[in-house]
């Protein structure tokens, strides 16, 4: 006779882990869009916009606090071991950058609200539509790795912040060669560079997803990983 009892605590954990996942990638979207509405609120200085993305952030933090609720239930019902606890933590840690993600989108809607004019150059707009493009790719394929457990995609992603961050100088430069030429343009340039650095800052928190990714898929620390590589190939 099938143990019943069993089946059903099995198929109810298997549910909790999946809802878990759910909402991890639901928090996601929420956390792309927000990026994508908080970089259009600036260069179009699109103030309705700016208090829609500054809102819609309550959503994000409260989807945080609900995935941690549901994480350290289940460490406290289920006592999970090996893979399983990894999913559990692992799904507390890429909830927090998801949330810090949407903070960062959340400034660049706060600091459109900020401005009156911006009168720049071309490539400065092009310059934040590029990095805002580069970034949103990181943390959408830091999310795929991670809910497909996919450590080379994981190491990928990390590869590529080497771009975001060239991005961000490049910026950085360009804005101060605006403050140097008209230093009526400081205050201006000065919210602008914050904003460069959101960016940036949303590019390190997709790697750190994407670290957490290869650690669920692996059970090993990238960082480790490639430390030990590293000391390989000088050895060789």
């Amino acid at each position: 006779m099938p143990n019943t009892a069993s089946e059903h605590i099995v198929t109810a954990y298997s549910d909790e882990l999946a809802a878990l996942a759910q909402s991890i990638a639901e928090m996601g979207g929420l956390v792309e869009v927000s990026i994508e509405n908080g970089t259009r609120s600036l260069l179009k200085l699109d103030r309705e916009l700016a208090d829609l993305t500054i809102a819609a952030d309550q959503r994000i933090d409260d989807m945080q606090r609900r995935i941690d609720d549901m994480a350290v239930s289940m460490i406290a019902r289920r006592q999970p071991m090996a893979s399983d606890l990894r999913a559990i933590v692992t799904a507390i840690h890429v909830a927090n950058d998801l949330e810090r993600i949407g903070d960062m989108a959340k400034q660049l809607a706060r600091r459109s609200l900020k401005l009156e004019g911006i009168n720049l150059q071309p490539t400065f707009y092009n310059g934040v539509r590029n990095m805002t493009a580069l970034v949103l790719h990181q943390v959408k394929d830091a999310l795929d790795a991670y809910a497909n457990r996919e450590a080379p995609a994981a190491v990928e992603v990390c590869n590529r912040d080497d771009e975001v961050d060239a991005m961000y100088t490049s910026l950085f430069r360009e804005l101060l060669t605006y403050m140097l030429e008209d230093p009526r343009n400081i205050t201006t340039c000065t919210h602008l560079l914050f904003c460069a650095k959101n960016l940036e800052r949303i590019g390190d928190h997709a790697t750190n997803i994407a670290e957490r990714a290869y650690y669920l898929a692996t059970g090993k620390q990238l960082t480790s990983e490639v430390q030990e590589l590293q000391r390989t190939q000088i050895k060789a």
